[in-house]
């Protein structure tokens, strides 16, 4: 039987999730989070990234106990039951729908600046023109993402360095009077789309050397690294430029350079760097969420057909083409706010129940040898991990009350769709297998 090679080491893995961390998060949404936290916005940050770590941790733990399996869905599965663990499944398919409904938006609104065109038509051009190069290749994808990686974290570096002399020009923990507080925790609900991703380093443990040491260990770097380069991004931005201003911006890194002694020259510049980093995102989600609808035909647990291959360009045509659709749908929202908070709905969810997971797993598999272990425990008890639970719902108790329904609604059909897909053979390590096989 062939495997998948196991290749990674601690850095590659290190480097690999930094990589998937990083991304148009921060290039499209810091502007909105500086609107309600103000000079506070790079606590917003940091509180997210906590939400991030405590997650991380579970995740560490539960990778240590199911290095092949490493997904939430088989960690649910072990913890609680197949159904649960199918709705989970599901809430993760309709998470890159949203978000990359949310990052085209965010690309729309960089072109906007350059070109005044309208948003919703932009975007969804967006999404078709990058799933063409998707359906077109492999490999042809694969380079693209690699130039644009390089390109986005450089702009970063970039907004940093120019904002030197701008250090110290305000008070950082001045937040809006009309929001006080409340508006750092909103803003860290929202920034939280910035970290999505994260998760994805524990689904690559079968290519990893030793994955029972190295996952644990490389997920919480890769957090940590990205939340320093964040926090660093986010009080450069604030120092150059004016938190309401920043707020109001459909460009707002693009704006901060601008306003720095560079001018208009580096509002190109940055403006063109930021669209690179959105339509990277695009198409690294696009590429997961595609294979991911594949396997998952394949393994028989969505529609056969949504499993075809085009014979020449040996790609899932039917699954992008699905995608392609899909997202168009949730970018005519038009608001980006809402789309990457409806997304975050999709992904806190299934963090919290990771959490509950790690818990519930020290009690009912007492005695498996767990090679890393999550910190600060009572008895059996992991208060990390009850910490990270607790956190999730902190942060989904900031979203807006329709965006909480809507993904009330999504669980509740899943749980409808459940009945009918999930079945007494149906398991969620052979379900990780089938969509690994990409």
């Amino acid at each position: 039987m062939v495997e998948l090679k196991r290749a990674l080491g601690f850095w590659e893995l290190t480097l690999t999730g930094i990589g998937i961390i990083l991304g148009a998060g921060i290039y499209v949404l810091i502007g909105e989070a500086a609107g309600v936290a103000g000079n506070t916005v790079w606590l917003s940050f940091l509180i997210a990234a906590g939400v991030a770590a405590l997650s991380g941790l579970s995740y560490a733990e539960l990778a240590s106990l199911f290095p092949k399996a490493g997904a939430e869905f088989v960690f649910t599965e072990k913890a609680f039951n197949k159904r649960l663990a199918f709705v989970i499944g599901w809430l993760l398919l309709i998470s890159p729908i949203i978000s990359v409904a949310a990052v085209s938006l965010g690309f729309a609104g960089y072109f906007n600046a350059f070109f005044n065109t309208p948003i919703i038509l932009t975007a969804v051009g967006s999404l078709a023109v990058l799933s063409i190069i998707l359906f077109y290749g492999i490999k042809e994808s694969a380079w693209f993402a690699i130039i644009c990686s390089i390109v986005e974290i450089l702009g970063l570096i970039a907004v940093v360095f120019l904002a030197i002399p701008y250090l110290g020009s305000v008070d950082y923990f001045e937040f809006p009077a009309e929001f006080g507080m409340a508006g750092v925790f909103s803003a860290a609900a929202l920034i939280f789309f910035a970290y999505i991703g994260f998760d994805e380093i524990v689904n690559m443990a079968e290519e990893v050397k030793d994955p029972t040491k190295i996952v644990p260990k490389a997920t919480l770097f890769a957090i940590v690294i990205s939340t320093i380069l964040y926090i660093l991004v986010a009080i450069s931005a604030i120092s150059v430029m004016n938190w309401e201003v920043l707020g109001e911006s459909t460009a707002p890194l693009a704006d901060v350079v601008s306003h720095s002694f560079l001018g208009n020259d580096a509002f190109f510049i940055m403006g063109i760097i930021a669209l690179f980093a959105t339509a990277n995102t695009i198409l690294l989600i696009l590429l997961a969420a595609s294979r991911m609808i594949y396997g998952m035909a394949r393994g028989k647990v969505l529609p056969e057909i949504l499993g075809r291959l085009h014979k020449k360009r040996q790609t899932p045509w039917v699954a992008i083409i699905l995608l392609f659709i899909l997202s168009s749908l949730f970018v005519l929202l038009g608001n980006i706010n809402l789309v990457a908070n409806m997304t975050n709905i999709t992904i806190l969810i299934p963090f919290f129940i990771v959490n509950v997971s790690a818990i519930v797993l020290r009690y009912k598999m007492p005695n498996i040898k767990r090679n890393f272990k999550i910190p600060l425990n009572i008895g059996k008890f992991p208060v990390l991990a009850f910490f990270g639970a607790l956190s999730c719902l902190l942060l989904i108790a900031q979203i807006e009350i329709e965006v909480i329904f809507f993904g009330l609604l999504i669980v509740l059909l899943g749980f409808l769709i459940s009945y009918i897909f999930v079945k007494k053979d149906f398991n969620a390590e052979k379900l990780q297998r089938a969509i690994s096989k990409k």
